[in-house]
C-alpha cells in the first residue's frame, strides 16, 4: 500500500477503507505514538534533573 493510495482515501468517503489502509494508519499512529512517549519521557527527566539541580543549589546558597 503506497503512501499516494491513503492519503487519497479519506474518511467521509462512500467506499470503507480496505484492511490494508487501516493497518497503514494504525502502524502509523503507533509510530508516531512511541515517538511521542519517548518525546515526553525525555522532557520529563530533562526537567527533573533541572528541579534537582535548583534545589541543591539553592542547598548550597543558605549553608
Amino acid at each position: 500500500m503506497s503512501k499516494e493510495e491513503v492519503r487519497s482515501y479519506r474518511l467521509n468517503s462512500m467506499e470503507e477503507p480496505t484492511d490494508e489502509m487501516l493497518e497503514y494508519v494504525m502502524l502509523q499512529v503507533r509510530d508516531a505514538a512511541i515517538i511521542a512517549t519517548q518525546n515526553a519521557k525525555e522532557e520529563l527527566q530533562r526537567r527533573f534533573a533541572e528541579m534537582c539541580s535548583n534545589i541543591s543549589r539553592r542547598k548550597k546558597c543558605k549553608a
